[in-house]
Formats: C-alpha cells, structure tokens, sequence
C-alpha cells in the first residue's frame, strides 16, 4: 500500500513540476532524472512547482466558469444549457467537471506546500520557499471561494496524503458554510504573512492576497444574516480593500479596453489571473479556448460557435442599449448614444468597429459575393452584411471580453501563433477595478447611501475611465450595477447575487425573477434551419432576398415550466460522481474546528 501511495504522489508531483517559469509560466525543466528527492533543489523550482495552479488544474472548471458567473445570473444567453434556466444537475458534464478541477486544484496546492516542506534543499532560501507556499495558499482558497459560493457546505480537506493514510477520504461530512468560510481567512492570512509585497509581473503577491481577502470578508458579511451584514466582516473588507488601493502601488490600466488585450495580460490591474499560453498539443489544458465558446461564425481561423449564445437583453438594457417593442429596429441604429466605453469593450452590436481585431486589414466577401475591405479593423456590420446586421446571435449582441481576434491579432499581441482554438489571453479573476469597488460597498455597509470621500473616490475612479459622469453620493443599487457593468462576462456577477441572497434573500430572487431572459426567435437558428451553416470560412451568407421580417419577435425563454425561480436555485447540486464515492456529501454538514489545521 505504501509504495502504491508513493507512486501517487510522484504521478502528481511529476504533472505539477511539467509547466514550468516565472515569464511565461510554460517552460519546463530538464525531466531527465529528477525525483521528489532532487528536484526542490532551488527557490527557482519551488516556484516552478506552483506554475501549474495558474492554468491547468482550472481548465475544466474554467470550461464552466462564465456558465455559472455570467449565464445563471442573467448576463450571458446560452441555448439549451440548464445554467441559463437555473436548472443545471447532478448528471450534467460541466457539473461533474467543474467539481473535479476545483477539488483538483486544492490538492495540488496541499501537494506543493507538503513537498517543499519535506524536499526542499539547503541552497532554497526562507523567502523563496515561502513565496512559492504562499501562492500556493493563495490558489487553495481561490478553490474553497469558488466551491461555498457555488455549493454551500463543503469538505475540508487540508491534507490529502494523511487522508489517504487514514482512509477517510469518502467518508467525510460537508463543513458548515461559517466553517468554510474561517478556513477561507485563516489560508489566506498566513499567504499574506508568506508571501512578498512585490512579485515578477503576473505572479501573485501579497496585495493579491488582501484583495481576495478583502472580498471574501464582504461576501461572508451577510451570511447567516436578515437584512444587514456583520459589521466586523465589513471593517475588514475596507481594512484589506485599503491596502490594495493605497498602499501597493497599482494604478487602474488608463484604457478600459487595454485590459483584455494581450499586450497588458499582466497590468497592475490584474490581481488574480489564470494564465493561459499556447503550447504543443499535449499541454492543450494550459490554453485558453474561450474564444471559439464565444466568437460568431468565421471571426477568426479557429472553428466558432458563438452565434449560438450572447449578452443577454437584460445587460443589454443596463447598458442603457433599448429595444423597441416586440422588433428588433432598436438595435439597428449605426450611431448610438451610449457613452459607457465598457459596452463595446463588453458586446460588439451593430455599427462598431474594433481597430484591435484584424489588424492585417483582411477582405471578406459580401452577401453579393464582393470583396469588402477592413481598413480600420473588424466592422461588424460590413462582415455579417446589412441583412444580418448585429443579430448574428439570438439576443443581438456577441461577447468581447476573452476575444483575441484572428491569428495576425494574436501574433501582434503575444509574439505566437494561436494554437487551433487555443489562445495565451489572461483570464482575469480578480481586478484591481473589482477591489475598489468592495472598498466602496464596504464603507457604505448597511447604510442607505454614502457621501465618504473615500468610497466616492473609488466608485468614481471606476466611473471616469468608463467615461460615466461621477456621483456625489451612492447607494447600494449604484455599486452592485456598477460591479455588473465593470465586471460583466468575468464570471462574477452569479457571486454577487449569491452574496446578496444572503442577507436579503426575498430582493436577491425578485432580482432574478425580473430580469429580461428573453430572446429572438429565428435569427442565427433561423439561417441554420436554412441550410446556411458555413458562415466565415467558405464566405457563406443567406441570400439578399430574405429580409428581416423573416425574424420573429421576441419570446419568453427564461422559464420553459412558466414557474418563477426559487430559492434552491442559489445553490448547485454536487455531481452524481462525487456522490457516489462519498454518500456523505448528501447528509447535513457538522461544524468542523478549524483551530486543528495549521500551516507550515
């Protein structure tokens, strides 16, 4: 049994040392002869052994990612997918995955601390191998984050290989959530003791550290509660949402739309990111695949299916974007008045223009089959013709965010070629931008509405590089709208209603119940059934004498049982798979002391 266990750990130790470096978290070491025994041999590999938590154990909940944060909460339209009706289960694919790279991730972060604690050499130093523990910790609680918000009562498990030595691993009970969330804070404050105030751009720090601490003090602030958050969780919000904004040095990247550019993947905007690169096939869980999940048809080189999905009519409305009455000729004016530079960094609609996709000018073919020019970037009408218009999706609008551009725009930003659907763009988890506003709602607390100069300060640094007028006080609505317009499709938005479930659970399910969940019949459906399916490559359009009066109005898909949405919604089931190894996850969870764990 030993030596079975031992076989383990090395299989895991030999994954997680296989993408290796600080620059650009892919270069490997020599594999020739190294083992547990000689491998942690500087503070160099310390780090290189952490490499892995910033991409590949995540791929498959990150597969998952903006289903939960973007499609449940009502910001991302997805057809036939049970996150957009709330409705996904046990049995589902994405549920079943999604579990296992979270619980994945938190095992490979058990592995790393345990295996620098027993292998690593006299020339590593305190600092070095307390800086790789210390990203490590800040990773695990990243995991445990994700999987209370999602699933409530969880398991802790703090050290994988004892459990294996005792046998409990399917045995044990879920942890209440006031357990889960302490276990949370403690990981993430003995990160911050670890970890350095300054890193390599794109590592994490100690100011990532405090902003995720920030944020989960806010969330933990309402639960348990009825109509007001514990004062305590929100003084320690503003306390750690302080540091990060005045203290380490980072500064809001001036340009919203430069964020999600290649080019800046490791501003000091970005806290908290997964990063992706490109690389040989076999390493295809190290890149980023989202852009074909959202790209309409023949946008870029990479197979698309995008046209499938889109922003919602309910984030579209909040960007102030009005349909009118049951037709579509509200999203067809070439000249729009909306002055928030963060819808078409968000949505691309009809009339915008992105001199940052297409940058090698291409020629399209039109409806008519004539060559068409891109002089200054992707035109998204001249690509999808007059007849299309924006409605290549059923709601109008397709996503930006996440969205690299053909390979010339890839080449331009990274330096290399994508790699078939794979992509080296950062996914950002936490932003500065995202901690300025917690700094704010934490200030506010349970007031009605706030004059502070500090939380104007911040609510109103978000505001100005979107081009928004500032406010001279705030509510509660205005920093919770403001989080959805600034952080929409970065899988957050779910979270915030989750949180707001807490303490006010009746206005959180009202919240949801009142959304605009509709959609456009026959727009990209419409075509398919027409036989029109190679859109893009082969340069096929449907044909100009169809018009738009072919579409339909608008229909009522957000409840297929016409029930309103309840509150067993706000949490996820656990997959099938888990609940078979581990019959336990289904009773009722029991406080577990989190004074027993510690960390070394």
């Amino acid at each position: 049994m030993k030596k079975i266990k031992n076989i383990v750990l090395l299989l895991i130790v030999t994954l997680t040392v296989g993408f290796v470096s600080c620059e650009d978290f892919l270069n490997r070491p020599d594999k020739e002869n190294y083992t547990l025994a000689n491998f942690y041999k500087t503070d160099e590999q310390c780090l290189q052994a952490v490499n892995p938590l910033y991409t590949v154990p995540w791929f498959d909940f990150f597969r998952g990612w903006l289903r939960v944060g973007d499609c449940q909460s009502g910001n991302y339209y997805m057809d036939g997918n049970g996150f957009w009706m709330l409705t996904p289960n046990e049995d589902m694919e994405e549920v079943k995955s999604m579990s296992a790279s979270l619980w994945a991730v938190n095992a490979r972060a058990n592995t790393v601390l345990e295996n620098i604690n027993m292998y690593a050499g006299p020339a590593t130093t305190v600092e070095g191998r307390n800086k790789a523990k210390g990203e490590a910790l800040v990773w695990k609680a990243l995991s445990y984050f994700f999987m209370v918000r999602i699933y409530g009562a969880v398991p802790i498990v703090h050290n994988n290989t004892e459990l294996m030595q005792t046998g409990e691993y399917n045995t044990l009970y879920r942890a209440k959530v006031e357990n889960v969330y302490d276990y949370i804070i403690m990981t993430l404050e003995q990160a911050i003791e670890w970890l350095p105030e300054e890193s390599e751009k794109g590592r994490l720090d100690k100011y990532s550290a405090y902003g995720l601490l920030a944020k989960v003090h806010l969330t933990r602030s309402g639960y348990g509660r009825s109509g007001d958050r514990n004062q305590d969780d929100l003084n320690k919000a503003k306390e750690y949402a302080r540091k990060v904004v005045h203290e380490s040095g980072r500064v809001l990247t001036p340009e919203y739309s430069d964020i999600f550019r290649g080019s800046h993947n490791m501003d000091d905007e970005s806290l908290v990111a997964w990063r992706w690169v490109t690389a040989a096939n076999d390493y295809w869980t190290a890149m980023n695949d989202l852009q074909s999940d959202l790209t309409p048809n023949g946008f870029s080189e990479a197979q698309s299916w995008g046209s499938w999905g889109g922003p919602s009519l309910d984030l579209q409305e909040a960007f102030g974007e009005r349909f009118n009455g049951t037709t579509p000729s509200g999203a067809l004016s070439a000249t729009r008045n909306n002055t928030d530079k963060r819808r078409k960094v968000t949505m691309m609609m009809y009339g915008d223009v992105y001199s940052y996709f297409w940058r090698d000018k291409p020629i399209k073919k039109d409806a008519d089959g004539n060559d068409v020019p891109f002089p200054n970037g992707f035109d998204f009408t001249k690509f999808y013709g007059t007849l299309l218009k924006d409605f290549h999706s059923s709601t109008g609008a397709n996503v930006v965010k996440h969205i690299v551009g053909n390979n010339a725009d890839h080449l331009g930003e990274f330096g290399v070629p994508m790699i078939g659907r794979g992509t080296s763009q950062a996914t950002h988890i936490l932003r500065l931008a995202d901690v300025y506003l917690v700094y704010a709602e934490a200030i506010l607390g349970n007031s009605s509405s706030t004059s502070d100069a500090e939380a104007l300060w911040a609510f109103n640094e978000v505001r100005k590089r979107a081009g928004v007028a500032e406010k001279s006080s705030v509510t509660w609505e205005d920093i919770f709208k403001e989080r959805r317009l600034e952080l929409a499709f970065e899988g957050d938005f779910w979270y915030d209603i989750v949180r707001w479930h807490y303490y006010k659970p009746n206005e959180a399910l009202a919240y949801l119940n009142g959304q605009n969940r509709k959609t456009y019949t026959g727009l990209s459906s419409y075509y398919l059934d027409q036989g029109w399916n190679s859109w893009g490559s082969e340069g096929g359009y449907p044909k100009k004498d169809e018009t738009t009066e072919k579409l339909s109005p608008r229909i009522d898909t957000e409840k297929p049982d016409g029930k309103p949405f309840t509150h067993d919604k706000f949490t996820m089931p656990f997959p099938s798979t888990d609940l078979q190894m581990n019959p336990n996850l289904a009773k009722d969870p029991i406080d577990y002391d989190i004074s027993q764990y510690k960390y070394e």
